[in-house]
C-alpha cells in the first residue's frame, strides 16, 4: 500500500507539470493565432493600398496621355511627331487618328483599372468601331500593335479587337450591335 501511495503522489506533481505545460502551449498557441490574425489584416489593408496606388498612376497616366494627345491635335506641328502609322495622314486625318487612339486607350484604362468587364470592353469598342475613321486608325497602328509583347494585356484586348473588326466587316446585317460574340470572363 505504501507504494501505492508514493506512486500516486509522484503522480500529482507530474500531471500538474503536464496540465500547466498543455496550458502554457494553448496560451502560446492563442496568441500566434492572434498574432497571424493581425498581420493578416495588415497585409491585406497594405494589399488594398498598393492596389489604390496603382490604380492612382493609372489614372495620372490617362491624364498625361490626354494631355500630349490634346496638343498634339491643337497644333500640327505637334501632331507631326506623333504621325507613325502605316499610311500617309493628312494633318486634319492625323488629329482625327489621334483622337481615335485617345477613345482607345481610354478604354483601355477603364479596363486596366477594372471600371469595365472584358465583355464590357468589347460591347464599347465594337460601337466605337462603327466610325470609319476609327477603322482606319485601327488598321494604321496594327504595326504599332504588333510590337507589344505577347503575353501583355494590350496585345490581348487587341487582337480581340482584330478579330472583332474581321467580323464587323464580314457581317451581312445591319444589326451591328449583335456582331461577334462578347469573350467570357
Amino acid at each position: 500500500m505504501a507504494t501505492r501511495k508514493s506512486r500516486v503522489r509522484r503522480l500529482g506533481p507530474v500531471a500538474a507539470a503536464g496540465f500547466g505545460l498543455a496550458a502554457g502551449t494553448l496560451v502560446t498557441l492563442a496568441a500566434q493565432r492572434h498574432t497571424l490574425k493581425a498581420l493578416h489584416a495588415r497585409l491585406e489593408r497594405i494589399e488594398q493600398m498598393a492596389s489604390a496606388q496603382h490604380h492612382a498612376n493609372l489614372a495620372h497616366q490617362q491624364r498625361l496621355h490626354w494631355e500630349l494627345l490634346s496638343k498634339a491635335i491643337d497644333s500640327p506641328e505637334l501632331a507631326e511627331v506623333l504621325d507613325i502609322f502605316e499610311v500617309p495622314a493628312s494633318p486634319q486625318k492625323r488629329r482625327q487618328y489621334l483622337f481615335a487612339n485617345a477613345l482607345y486607350t481610354n478604354l483601355l484604362f477603364y479596363y486596366r483599372i477594372g471600371n469595365l468587364t472584358r465583355e464590357e470592353f468589347y460591347g464599347r469598342v465594337r460601337g466605337l468601331l462603327q466610325n470609319p475613321v476609327v477603322r482606319e486608325y485601327w488598321y494604321a497602328t496594327q504595326g504599332q500593335r504588333a510590337t507589344l509583347p505577347d503575353d501583355s494585356d494590350e496585345a490581348d484586348l487587341g487582337r480581340m479587337v482584330d478579330g472583332l473588326l474581321h467580323r464587323l466587316e464580314e457581317a451581312d446585317v445591319d444589326e451591328w450591335w449583335v456582331v461577334g460574340e462578347p469573350p467570357s470572363e
